[in-house]
């Protein structure tokens, strides 16, 4: 999947993954990470999701990795916001206030990019990407992140011969197979969603699956 799929993706405005409110795996999990006001959360693949203004508001620095500046500039309008903006290697970085929006390739980011990013947050960038990828970005995120760390990870689950992605299917399976060895991996939650899913459902879907998990890495207190 090439960076120009998701270029034309917004700038048509084809952005079903954009959800209009905050996500309720996060506002329910979020807390039992135990991470403190004032720590770095990274969230890749961020787009201009509401997630980024809430952990915000609970008082994180928030650290958006975004390739479509579209999708940049759309979020600190749209939460009236006047960014900075400055120039770090091949990122062009918009900041405003405690989030700054990187715009770029996540796979250019280094660990000095990251250093300070005790937390993640993943609810769209794994089940954005094709399999191949999903092996390939969860290797970096291992490689830059810091040896303590902590995130909460949301995915879906169901059959992918049924409809196409992005969002891709990604089973509790997979999920445990790729991150099993640099995380340790919880199942906080599986909800069925099926039935509020209008476009898996017009397409014929027999099941929808949202899960959360908590993911840990070093000696996390």
């Amino acid at each position: 999947m090439r960076p120009e799929f998701w270029q034309k993706r917004w700038a048509a405005n084809q952005i079903g993954f954009h959800l209009p409110d905050v996500n309720p795996y996060l506002q329910r999990h979020w807390p039992s990470l135990g991470l403190k006001p004032g720590d770095h959360v990274l969230v890749p693949l961020c787009g201009k999701s509401l997630d980024l203004a809430w952990l915000a508001g609970q008082g994180f620095n928030v650290m958006g990795v975004e390739l479509s500046q579209k999708a940049v500039e759309d979020f600190f309008s749209e939460q009236q916001q006047t960014a900075t903006i400055t120039q770090r290697g091949p990122f062009k970085v918009f900041s405003a206030q405690s989030i700054e929006l990187w715009c770029g390739d996540f796979f250019a980011l280094t660990a000095a990019d990251v250093a300070k990013c005790m937390g993640l947050y993943d609810r769209a960038a794994l089940i954005a990407l094709p399999p191949e990828m999903r092996q390939r970005y969860v290797k970096h995120l291992a490689q830059i992140l810091p040896q303590v760390c902590q995130g909460l990870l949301i995915t879906l689950d169901y059959e992918q011969t049924q409809i196409d992605g992005p969002p891709f299917s990604v089973a509790d399976a997979e999920v445990q197979q790729l991150l099993a060895t640099d995380w340790q991996v919880e199942t906080l939650e599986t909800c069925d969603v099926l039935s509020v899913s209008g476009r898996f459902v017009s397409a014929g879907a027999t099941r929808l699956d949202e899960r959360a998990y908590r993911l840990r890495r070093g000696a996390v207190l």
